[in-house]
């Protein structure tokens, strides 16, 4: 049973969510703080070229199952129009000015 993303508990994971499925990129590089990075299966990745690969080019779209660490940390099924969907994991690093400084996610 997936939380509606209305009810994710951290403010800023909630934005990403929401931003990412609408497929909003200026909201979704709002939330990000200056130099924030992020790693894909255990690899730190150029963050503007996978986002536009793995998110907005192939309309990506998460789907939450559960969350932890007080929100900033999700098991969720992610899908796109290049690799279908998997059940993945995601956690968050969100500094004291409520911007995402790291995201990582990987297969769960």
């Amino acid at each position: 049973m997936t939380i509606q993303t209305a009810r994710l508990s951290d403010p800023a994971v909630r934005a990403f969510v929401s931003a990412v499925n609408a497929h909003d990129r200026e909201a979704f590089l709002a939330l990000l703080a200056p130099g924030a990075t992020m790693a894909d299966d255990g690899s730190d990745r150029d963050l503007d070229e996978w986002v536009d690969r793995e998110i907005f080019s192939s309309h990506g779209h998460l789907d939450v199952d559960n969350e932890s660490n007080g929100g900033r940390c999700l098991l969720a099924h992610y899908r796109n129009d290049a690799w279908g969907e998997m059940r993945t994991r995601w956690h968050f690093t969100v500094g004291e000015d409520g911007r995402i400084s790291r995201f990582e996610t990987g297969q769960a």
